[in-house]
């Protein structure tokens, strides 16, 4: 019963910045590999960013959002954040997070991108001036 719920979306203009989070359940969450995806009708969805349970959590980005994206987590508070600055139009998207729960302990999470499919309903961001 691995959950998820996101939230933090909304509309934002071109060069903003919004902060979505993402608060598990049902599960031990600080042994997990966490990961941040976004989806638009019609298109495959695209894993972004993700983070593992070590050292305080070990990040991976995708290029398109390198440099623009920061994800962290507060095991504490069973939530992983995604910090998200210059904000453009083509990251308007639902994000949503997920695991791989076969996969505790995984020690770099970005090959686990492709495996992961525990979901949760996602949070529209909609980026438009």
């Amino acid at each position: 019963q691995v959950q998820f719920a996101e939230s933090g979306g909304g509309s934002v203009r071109p060069g903003g910045s919004l902060t979505l989070s993402c608060v598990g359940s049902g599960f031990n969450f600080n042994y997990y590999s966490i990961g941040w995806f976004r989806q638009v009708p019609g298109k495959e969805r695209e894993g972004i960013s993700c983070i593992d349970s070590y050292d305080g959590g070990r990040p991976y980005y995708s290029d398109s959002v390198k440099g623009r994206f920061t994800i962290s987590r507060d095991n504490a508070k069973n939530t992983v954040y995604l910090q998200i600055n210059d904000l453009k139009p083509e990251d308007t998207a639902v994000y949503s997070c997920a695991t791989d729960r076969t996969r505790p302990g995984a020690y770099y999470c970005a090959g686990l991108l492709s495996t992961m499919d525990s979901w949760g309903e996602g949070t529209l961001v909609t980026v438009s001036e």
